[in-house]
């Protein structure tokens, strides 16, 4: 399970991003460019302590990130626009889950190379969630469908 953004416009988003998948033990992919340096201040001050325990994969562009992304691997991307309901989908144990920028989405050709597209269900007249926190909803899904949350060391109930 692996979580990639597409072209993060926010340093903080990528800060979360990465506390997020080190928590839950997702790698972590970052499709460039970014709309700041990655090694920005604020992106390392909201990925506090974080950081090193996150496994972060850069690449500089979109045909650099397909190019490593190999079969079974599906991309599934979350959009406004997508057609299915997240809740309703049926994750993989592979599944890269796919977030757009935050100031324009995800373009064409990235829904196009997407296995399936997806939405997460808002109340109206909402129009989105912050990028991390969606991400958070449907990889939690996603890892609850699988069996794949990590151990927190504590004895079982």
């Amino acid at each position: 399970m692996r979580l990639a953004l597409f072209q993060p416009d926010i340093p903080q988003n990528v800060g979360a991003a990465m506390r997020l998948c080190a928590c839950l033990n997702v790698g972590l992919d970052i499709i460039e460019p970014c709309a700041f340096p990655l090694d920005d201040r604020a992106m390392r001050r909201a990925a506090l302590d974080y950081g090193p325990l996150a496994a972060v994969a850069r690449h500089e562009s979109w045909a650099a990130f397909l190019a490593q992304v190999a079969p079974p691997a599906r991309l599934v991307l979350l959009s406004t626009r997508g057609e299915g309901r997240f809740p309703d989908f049926a994750f993989r144990a592979d599944d890269i889950v796919l977030m757009g920028s935050e100031s324009a989405g995800a373009p064409d050709a990235v829904h196009h190379a997407a296995f399936a597209r997806l939405r997460i269900p808002i109340a109206g007249p909402a129009r989105s969630l912050n990028v991390v926190t969606a991400a958070t909803l449907a990889l939690g899904e996603a890892l609850r469908q699988n069996s794949l949350y990590p151990s927190d060391g504590s004895a079982p109930a």
